[in-house]
């Protein structure tokens, strides 16, 4: 199912919105790691994205499509092989799911968004199974693994 967030005109005031914790549990897609994952995700693609830009009043900002590339990648490293998994295990199984988590966190301020951004960015990516098969390759230089 792909959910679109509502319209401006009705959503909930700033005032009125639930805490994030609250909105994770009577969302029940997602548990509360998954968002925590796709939070230091968009933190972790913003700065690979955005590595060579020194002016912080510039903004950070990456596009959907950046961002499943980001996720994967940031998956990747932290899981390796298990990355696929761990996903699965949150109820994440397409870029769709990506998506629905930013824009839950988007509504509830979370994160920000500009007007061009859209769930859409977020459909179908690339194929999880095909993204998180077997393939991966542990690229991280040795001098970056302390104990």
């Amino acid at each position: 199912m792909f959910v679109m967030p509502p319209p401006k005109e009705h959503r909930p005031k700033k005032s009125d919105n639930l805490p994030i914790q609250m909105v994770i549990e009577e969302q029940g897609l997602y548990p509360v790691e998954a968002f925590e994952f796709v939070q230091r995700g968009v933190t972790f693609t913003s700065e690979q994205v955005h590595a060579n830009q020194t002016d912080t009043t510039v903004s950070r900002h990456v596009s959907g499509r950046q961002l499943c590339e980001g996720l994967r990648e940031f998956a990747q490293l932290q899981w390796g092989l298990l990355a696929r998994l761990v996903l699965q295990f949150w109820n994440i199984n397409a870029t769709e799911d990506f998506g629905r988590i930013v824009f839950t966190l988007i509504e509830h301020g979370g994160l920000a968004k500009t007007e061009e951004d859209t769930l859409e960015d977020f459909k179908n990516v690339y194929d999880f199974n095909k993204a998180f098969a077997g393939e991966y390759q542990f690229t991280i230089p040795l001098t970056r693994c302390r104990p």
